[in-house]
């Protein structure tokens, strides 16, 4: 599930890989906050912004995450997509409440995908105006050295998480030890700031300032983004090496440094200019804008694993079409996705060229956050009431204290849409309706096969008495079903046209269950479909949504349980049924969504590669189906 190291080397992992979006928000949260709203720069606004950050990251981040959801892991996996396999697992009253409550899901893993965009942009963009307060005549090489930089990052992803976790770490151990002295610095100097962290600051704020005082949470939202990527990212290296993380090293220095700028900005109000390099000696400026760069990668790296993680979650419980998925470590879970990663790309150099700044992505950020917030919310007390089996009163008040941060961070973000924040939410709208696309449309495309492919069980029984007998042509054939008890077309079409059917059939049928992994112990199960002397034998091979399917691999295993005969999985012929879809009439579906649908599909990837075939032998009939 995670890499199979010590916990010194998970915790540098985590550091490099789960902290980098979160770590990096002290570039631009204090700066966003009392800029963006014309906050008069007096102790009580500064103390009540700083009460106002760090009880905003205590409650979501150390409490509502680190603390409470991070226990709903699915078999160690995290995230929304995980959220979603438990509850469509549950035992919901009405099978229009697991609908619902799947489809908001689905939206809120959508909104990810808009956070995965905006985060590399916004982040990078930040650490590199840092050129403008270090040497001001290199301010026009700010939007050059920020894509190439980014560019830089994205290229790096074929080497997987693991390594860059490895390369990442210390940087990233350095970069939370500077925030750390730097704002214990600053307040040495002004002790008086320590009495920000009390929540009546925060609370006063709000008395004083009203309606002003709401829309600052729009601003404020930024100190805990990386939340739900943090979440994502869990089952790389474990809730164990996060919460340790987070809890000694992570979150006092992110404390220390929020305290650190306020006091820099009460002492100095010209400082809210830039308050982050501002806070460190002027010698240091410049090579801080080096390593903020850097930790900024990292930041990105958070989501963008993220993303993989997610992605290939989708794929396996089967809300997007097969993807081209490399596996880049030992350790489960680790995956790059190409497709992916280079459609993230083009969108963050969109970013970057369309908005031109950090405060110009600032006011786009925080919607599809803070929308994901709130549904990590609602899934997770579903898991808690129909899973945990806690009692009504537990779900109702935690899901109300929950929702009420949540929804609230919502609503103060709303604004935002008609400045930029209406781009993640048309990305989750366009993201939402291609992962609801698939499902339904591969439902319906599933159920027009099993009706042409027949059943498994009359094809045994045509088999023996079908006159004049088909040829029994030696060697091994195994044939890849869709549906368990389904017809492979492939073997129905050998037989149909060619009237031969090998000595040994292996008919395989794969399934993905809604947990993350499956035990070699229980991957297969074999059936001799009622015979044992015709050859003819159905191996049923069971994986995770984060395993890898290998369909060679499963029928060794199956080999080792015993088969009705003796078969040399090397000298194996796999016969694969390349399916054309064609749109028909068939109910079920609007017109234009079939035609979305039929696209995606010439995107899936060779069924040979999924399912770790070997290229060399197989044996590819066509078919078509309609629906």
């Amino acid at each position: 599930m995670h890499p199979a190291a010590g916990p010194g080397a998970l915790l540098l992992g985590a550091l490099g890989v789960v902290f980098g979006d979160i770590g990096t928000s002290p570039l631009y949260a204090l700066q966003t906050v009392v800029r963006s709203d014309g906050l008069p720069i007096n102790e009580a606004s500064m103390y009540g912004v700083i009460s106002l950050i760090v009880w905003s990251v205590t409650i979501i981040v150390s409490i509502k995450y680190v603390s409470v959801i991070m226990r709903a892991d699915n078999e160690g996996e995290g995230g929304i997509m995980a959220l979603i396999a438990l509850v469509q697992g549950a035992k919901l009253r009405g099978r229009m409440a697991k609908v619902a409550l799947v489809a908001l899901g689905i939206f809120g893993a959508a909104l990810f995908y808009g956070d995965g965009m905006i985060t590399p942009a916004i982040s990078v963009l930040s650490a590199v105006e840092g050129l403008k307060v270090a040497s001001p005549a290199l301010t026009s090489f700010v939007l050059p050295i920020a894509l190439a930089v980014l560019t830089l990052l994205f290229v790096i992803q074929r080497f997987g998480t693991h390594a860059v976790g490895r390369l990442f770490g210390p940087v990233m151990a350095i970069w939370f030890a500077i925030l750390a002295l730097a704002g214990l610095a600053e307040v040495v100097r002004e002790p008086g700031i320590l009495r920000a962290l009390s929540p009546t600051y925060g609370i006063q704020f709000f008395i004083d300032h009203g309606a002003v005082s709401f829309l600052t949470l729009g601003a404020v939202v930024l100190a805990v983004t990386g939340a739900e990527a943090l979440y994502a990212d869990m089952g790389h290296f474990g809730w164990l090496s996060i919460r340790k993380a987070w809890f000694f090293f992570v979150f006092p220095a992110l404390t220390l440094n929020y305290l650190g700028q306020a006091a820099l900005v009460l002492n100095s109000p010209e400082a809210i200019e830039n308050p982050f390099f501002l806070l460190m000696p002027e010698w240091s400026r410049l090579p801080m804008v080096l390593l903020a760069t850097v930790a900024t990668v990292v930041a990105s790296q958070a989501v963008i694993s993220g993303a993989f993680s997610v992605t290939r979650q989708a794929v396996q419980l089967g809300f997007l079409p097969r993807l081209r998925i490399r596996h880049t470590s030992s350790a489960e879970g680790q995956v790059y996705v190409p497709a992916i990663n280079w459609l993230l790309y083009v969108a963050v150099v969109a970013l970057v060229v369309g908005f031109g700044s950090s405060e110009g992505l600032a006011s786009a950020y925080g919607i599809a956050v803070t929308g994901t917030l709130a549904i990590d919310t609602v899934l997770f007390f579903v898991v808690v009431r129909t899973i945990w089996g806690k009692p009504m009163w537990i779900v109702v008040l935690g899901a109300a204290a929950f929702l009420l941060v949540d929804l609230s961070f919502f609503v103060a973000n709303l604004p935002k849409i008609t400045h930029g924040g209406w781009f993640p939410l048309a990305l989750a709208l366009v993201v939402f309706t291609l992962l609801t696309t698939w499902q339904r449309g591969s439902a319906l495309v599933t159920a027009r096969r099993a009706q042409t492919e027949g059943k498994l069980s009359d094809f045994v029984e045509d088999v023996r008495t079908i006159e004049p007998p088909v040829f029994r042509a030696p060697g091994t054939a195994v044939c890849l079903t869709s549906s368990v008890g389904g017809m492979p077309l492939a073997l129905k079409e050998n037989v149909e046209h060619n009237h031969v059917v090998h000595e040994a059939v292996v008919v395989v049928s794969v399934q993905t269950l809604r947990i993350p992994h499956v035990h070699p112990d229980d991957r297969v199960v074999v059936d001799d479909l009622g015979y044992r002397d015709d050859g003819i034998m159905h191996v049923l091979a069971r994986f995770g949504f984060q395993d890898e399917h290998n369909v060679p691999g499963a029928l060794r295993l199956a080999v080792e349980k015993g088969l009705e005969v003796p078969i040399e999985i090397a000298e194996a012929t796999y016969f694969v049924s390349r399916i054309t879809i064609v749109r028909g009439n068939a109910p079920g579906m609007s017109g234009w969504r079939k035609q979305l649908f039929l696209a995606m599909a010439n995107t899936s990837t060779n069924p040979v590669d999924v399912f770790c075939l070997p290229e060399h032998r197989i044996v590819t009939i066509g078919s078509y189906v309609d629906f």
